[in-house]
Order: C-alpha cells, then sequence, then structure tokens
C-alpha cells in the first residue's frame, strides 16, 4: 500500500503543471476585451478609415499595429469599369397604353368612315385607303375584345371559332340557311357551307374534282375572290391546294376575319380599278362562287385583272349568277332575258381574251387560259379589242391601275411550249429551280444561290425551332407572316408543319421575287411597311422578320 502522502503530493504537481495555462488564458481574454473597446471606440467616431499612403509602422510583437489614418475620407464601394449611361432620350421606354376597346377591330387603310370620302362607281370607296403621312397614327395598343381566348388548333378551328374572338352575329341571320356559320353558346361552328354549295365546301370541290384533276399535283395555288368565310379555301387545303382568299370589308361583317380565325389564309381585298397584290402567273386556279362580280362589265377588265393572275393553262371557275340560270333566275329575282343577257357578256369577254370554256356542268363553269399566246395573238385580226398591254411592268401591283387589255405571256419559240416554262407537279416544285430563275429573268438569282437560300434556311428554322419550342411544337402556331420573304425559303421549311405563310415582298424590295415564290408553290402578297397591312387585328400566330429594318433604314 501506497504511503499516505503520495495522492497529497501528486495534487499539488498537477495545480503547478495548470497554473500557467490558466495565466494565459486569462491573458488573451484581456488582450480580447481591449481590442473590442478599441474597435469599438473607432467606430463610434463616424466612417471606417481607410489606410494612409505612409507606410505603416509594424511592432515586432503579435499584440498590435499602429496605422495613421485620414479620419475625413470614407469607402467608396461603386464600380469604377463600367459603360457610360446611354442619353436619357435613349434610355427612355415609351408607355403605349391600351387603345380604346373601339379598335379592337382597327383596320386604318379600310377603314368604313374614311372609305366614304371616296367614289362609290366600281366601289372604289372599297379599297385601300389609308391615312395620309402623319394623320393617324395611334400612340396606343389594339386591344383584344373582352373575353378574348386563344382559338382552337388546326384542325378543329377549321370547324369552329370562339365567338367572343370575332363577337358579330350578322352572318349567323343572314346566310344561315346557307350553311355558313351557325351560333352556338360561346362559340360559332362552321358546317363548310356556301351561297352556291349548301351541302358543304367538301361535297362542292369533289364536283369540280370531276371535271379538272385536283389531285396529280398539277393545281397548287388558288385565289378565291368574294370567299365568304372562305370554307373553299379551308377544304382545298385537304386537297394539298393552297388558297388565297379575299373580300371586302362591307355589309357582311368579319367574313375575313372569321376566314383567319378559322387559320385559313386571307386578306381584306376587292377588284375595283386597281390591280390585286399579286404578280402575273400567279395562280393554278381563280374561283367565284356568286362573288357577285359583274366579270362582263367596263370592257372585261375583271376578267383581265384574272386572267394575269392565272398560270399559262391555269383555270378559270364560276357558279352562281349567271351560270345555270335557266334553273335559278326566280331564286334569284332577275328576269331570263338579263341573266342570258349577262352569261353572254361573260362568254364573249372570255373568248375575246382566247380563253377555251371546257366544260359547265349543273352550277359549274370551266374556263382554260391557254399555255401561250401564239395563237391569241393572231387572233388580234378578228378580236380586235382588247390588244396586248405594252406600257406595264405585268408583275407590278401596288395601287397600279387596271388597264383594258391582256397581259402578255413571255415568248415562246413553239407552239407547244408553255409560256414562261412548265412547273413540276406538287410537291417536286417547292424545291425545283423556278422558271424565273432558270431563265435568268431576276437579276443576280441564279440556280446556285436558290438551292444555297433552300439550305440556310433549312438550318435556320431548325435553330428556332430549338429556340422557340412553341415554334416546333405541332399545332401551337397555324398563321405565319414573314415580313420580308425573298424567296420563300423561311416557308419552304415549315411545308410539313401544320401551319401556313403569307409571304410578304415588300415593295421596296431591290429584286421582286413574289412570282418565284408563287412558282414553288407557296402563296403571298406585295407590301409597303409604311403602311398597315389589309388584315385585321391578331391575324398571326408567329411574324418573322429578316432584314426588314434595314431595308426601311431611314424611311
Amino acid at each position: 500500500m501506497a504511503p499516505p502522502f503520495s495522492n497529497y503530493h501528486h495534487l499539488i504537481t498537477a495545480s503547478k503543471i495548470k497554473r500557467p495555462h490558466l495565466i494565459k488564458a486569462l491573458a488573451a481574454v484581456i488582450l480580447c476585451s481591449v481590442f473590442y473597446l478599441i474597435g469599438f471606440y473607432q467606430n463610434a467616431r463616424g466612417s471606417i478609415p481607410l489606410p494612409s499612403p505612409v507606410l505603416a509602422q509594424t511592432q515586432k510583437s503579435a499584440v498590435a499595429c499602429v496605422i495613421p489614418v485620414a479620419a475625413n475620407i470614407t469607402l467608396d464601394f461603386e464600380p469604377h469599369h463600367r459603360p457610360a449611361d446611354p442619353p436619357p432620350s435613349a434610355a427612355a421606354v415609351p408607355e403605349l397604353p391600351p387603345c380604346d376597346p373601339s379598335y379592337s377591330e382597327y383596320t386604318p387603310c379600310e377603314d368604313a368612315r374614311r372609305s366614304l370620302a371616296f367614289e362609290r362607281a366600281r366601289l372604289i370607296y372599297r379599297e385601300r385607303h389609308c391615312p395620309a403621312s402623319g394623320e393617324e397614327r395611334l400612340r396606343c395598343r389594339v386591344p383584344a375584345p373582352h373575353g378574348y381566348r386563344v382559338p382552337f388548333r388546326w384542325p378543329e378551328s377549321r370547324e369552329l371559332a370562339w365567338y367572343a374572338n370575332v363577337p358579330h352575329k350578322e352572318l349567323t341571320v343572314e346566310k344561315g340557311r346557307q350553311n355558313w356559320v351557325h351560333y352556338e353558346g360561346d362559340r360559332f361552328r362552321f358546317p363548310g357551307g356556301g351561297t352556291m354549295f349548301p351541302r358543304g365546301a367538301d361535297a362542292y370541290i369533289d364536283e369540280i374534282g370531276k371535271l379538272i384533276n385536283l389531285k396529280d399535283g398539277s393545281i397548287r395555288t388558288a385565289i378565291d375572290t368574294g370567299c365568304g368565310v372562305a370554307s373553299f379555301g379551308a377544304y382545298l387545303l385537304s386537297r394539298n391546294v393552297l388558297t388565297v382568299s379575299f373580300a371586302p370589308r362591307d355589309s357582311h361583317e368579319a367574313q375575313v376575319q372569321f376566314a383567319l380565325e378559322r387559320g385559313v389564309p386571307a386578306l381584306i381585298g376587292i377588284i375595283a380599278s386597281i390591280r390585286l397584290p399579286y404578280p402575273s402567273r400567279a395562280f393554278d386556279i381563280a374561283h367565284c362562287s356568286r362573288c357577285l362580280i359583274p366579270w362582263g362589265e367596263y370592257d372585261g377588265q375583271y376578267l383581265l385583272e384574272v386572267d394575269r393572275l392565272l398560270r399559262p393553262g391555269g383555270y378559270w371557275i364560276l357558279s352562281g349568277p349567271p351560270i345555270n340560270w335557266e334553273g335559278h333566275y326566280r331564286g334569284w329575282n332577275r328576269t331570263m332575258q338579263d341573266l342570258k343577257a349577262e352569261q353572254d357578256r361573260v362568254e364573249g369577254v372570255a373568248r375575246s381574251i382566247c380563253w377555251k370554256k371546257l366544260v359547265q356542268k349543273n352550277d359549274i363553269a370551266i374556263w382554260q387560259k391557254p399555255t401561250n399566246h401564239v395563237h391569241c395573238r393572231a387572233t388580234r385580226r378578228v378580236f380586235r379589242q382588247p390588244g396586248f398591254c405594252t406600257s406595264q411592268n405585268p408583275d407590278q401591283a401596288w395601287y397600279t391601275k387596271l388597264e383594258t387589255c391582256i397581259t402578255p405571256l413571255p415568248e415562246v419559240s413553239d407552239i407547244k411550249e408553255t409560256a414562261g416554262g412548265s412547273l413540276p407537279k406538287w410537291p417536286e416544285r417547292l424545291a425545283a429551280i423556278p422558271p424565273r430563275i432558270r431563265n435568268g429573268s431576276l437579276e443576280g438569282i441564279t440556280a446556285e444561290k436558290f438551292n444555297e437560300n433552300t439550305e440556310l434556311w433549312q438550318k435556320r428554322v431548325g435553330y428556332y425551332k430549338r429556340v422557340d419550342q412553341q415554334l416546333a411544337q405541332t399545332g401551337r402556331y397555324r398563321n405565319l407572316l414573314d415580313m420580308n420573304a425573298y424567296l420563300g425559303g423561311f416557308a419552304a421549311a415549315l411545308v410539313r408543319d401544320p401551319v401556313w405563310v403569307m409571304n410578304v415582298v415588300p415593295v421596296e424590295s431591290r429584286v421582286d421575287t413574289l412570282g418565284v415564290i408563287y412558282e414553288r408553290g407557296l402563296i403571298g402578297t406585295y407590301q409597303n411597311w409604311c403602311e398597315a397591312m389589309s388584315t385585321y387585328p391578331r391575324t398571326y400566330d408567329f411574324i418573322h422578320a429578316d432584314s426588314i429594318f434595314s431595308l426601311y433604314k431611314s424611311k
């Protein structure tokens, strides 16, 4: 057993060992308290001092250092490497409030009040009449009507539209028996009917298909004059025929607006005293179903305009007055003599411009334009009027006055040759070199440049779809606008999508390429972008602009 004093000795030894550690800890606490008080005192003086340029004298001990300071200088935390602020005028973002709700269907170049100041003869007052420069310039955003909803997706939109988007019931009453449009609760339903095809556009087109071939791809582009709600164009789409439908903004309230809401190509327009805004040789067929255009009047100027627009070998289809007047004169409230005289005038104009009447069956009559003008020029010895136009560019069609003359087709070396060059059938014509390029009639545009442009837009549209996934989403967009289409490459790259593109060639373009776009089997129009377009607000789901601002620089 250990001696009793051994525990006591152990206790004393341990306490001697711990005492130096306790002293060090106590010293650290005291030093920390001193430095805390010094720091508190310095902060209480106001601002945090900056170091003086004088070299600080540092003591060798680790306790503290003395730094001379300038007490009246404060720290600056502002960045010193940044671009200069823009001038106030450039930096300001204009506030554009919504317009009054009365502007929800604002179409400044087809304004009903402005049109009253123009001549009523030949319905000139319903043509484009834009505000004078600076006369009317909105500084507000055109509002949607109350309750507006995202339109139905195609193909459902062909039959349905929301009432809130086009709040007009007039046609449901006026054309109800003809099955143009029916009102059902919160929506409109379009049965596909028309004045001359109450059984529906599908059955009507089938009847036409028995008279000319609509299935082999030889017919791709069409124009429907006086289109109503565009059911003819809507149902031609299922046959790979792309139709431009037009009608004036008149007593049939909102007919073009209905067409656009359905997802069908349409523009506000009328044949009166100026050319329609399309190039020559653009359409494979032209159609009029009781469009009430006086084709035999004014020395046949309206049929001459259709002749300008038709491709060599193209068809003009007419149904309604005066066709089959023998069976309809009572319902049309006209005399047999009056209707027979009208048909005689139409037939006479058609013969004078060298059209051949192919067929008349029941309510439908079809004429065909010649493939060249070799024989037609020879017949001028018999038909001295109308002669061939000599003064105007056949493609010029922006406020260009109608003429009483035949638009000449390009020269041919053989009577069997198609003037201007033959077109491949659809869909091959989309990628084939268009005749206008193949013949060298467009300055600076070669077959090689055309192919390069087509490939470029395939890549660009692929990139667009990666950036805007809604463009890649099937059915999200339907109505598209290309503000500066050039050769139609953007539209061509989207041809497999359930969309249509209105290809615009600005009238200021150095080279007029709209004829090429039609030769590819696409559609479009001329437009001066310093003026409003002949369409309603909210027409397009997607607007594409390539090089448009540089084209209008300094204008």
